[in-house]
């Protein structure tokens, strides 16, 4: 049986990458999603993408650092499909540079992306999930919100390990809500962001040597993480970390 038969889930930065990937699993699994992005034009392929191949999937414009998006995308979901289950909050950029380096705008910009987009996907949500009898909310943090590497950007961290600690606070606020909520932090993953054709090779094989495992990660491996967190086997799990990293953060 599907693992998210009748469920609906919301997903945020879901146009390319890890977002699109946990799309396309989740619509696989049986459930209905509405995901959002400001990259309309590869939300939209990736939407005709998922049902053409029989999933039932909406796409809707969404900046998360703007609460009428989120409020649309939440009435989206319940008004097409008749409630809220889960929602994924897993937009979000990074950025490089030291303390020194990063500018006021920077460090406004990546705290408005990846720390209030996570309060407000989660604050409009909840009343939808309460309506519904419950929910599961999965925060996608980093490695970097519990042990950072050197070069990593300490904006970003801290971004990162506000998702981590928010995450704990709203398991504990909406367990009588039967509102679970827990974080995931991935290691580095084989995405066009790490392996670009900017990156440096040097860099690369940096990030690997940090592995234990000896390898990057793929958005496949991470989606699976959240699909569990998603689904009725993990009922019991709520204000938890699940790292997906080949052994990082283990060092």
């Amino acid at each position: 049986m599907a693992r998210l038969a009748g469920k609906v889930a919301l997903i945020s930065g879901g146009a390319r990458g890890q977002g699109a990937v946990e799309a396309r699993l989740f619509a696989r699994e049986g459930a209905k999603v509405v995901f959002g992005d400001i990259l309309d034009d590869e939300g939209k392929h990736v939407e005709e993408e998922i049902r053409a191949q029989g999933g039932k999937a909406i796409y809707v414009h969404l900046d998360v650092t703007q609460a009428q998006d989120w409020q649309r995308a939440v009435q989206t979901a319940e008004s097409r499909y008749g409630r809220l289950d889960i929602l994924v909050n897993n937009a979000g950029i990074t950025m490089r540079g030291t303390i020194e380096e990063t500018s006021e705008a920077d460090w406004d910009r990546i705290m408005a992306i990846n720390l209030k987009g996570v309060f407000l996907g989660t604050k409009y949500a909840i009343p939808a999930m309460r309506r519904a009898g419950g929910g599961s909310i999965i925060n996608i943090s980093s490695g970097a919100g519990i042990a950072p590497a050197p070069g990593t950007s300490a904006a970003y961290a801290a971004t990162k390990g506000g998702v981590r600690i928010f995450s704990k606070a709203t398991a504990v606020q909406h367990a009588k809500d039967n509102i679970r909520c827990n974080s995931v932090h991935p290691g580095p993953v084989d995405t066009p962001m790490v392996r670009g054709p900017q990156t440096d090779p040097a860099r690369l094989a940096e990030l690997t040597g940090r592995v234990p495992l000896g390898r990057l990660g793929t958005s496949e491996e991470i989606a699976s993480g959240v699909l569990y967190l998603a689904s009725d086997e993990s009922s019991y799990v709520t204000g938890s970390e699940l790292v997906i990293d080949g052994g990082r953060t283990a060092q």
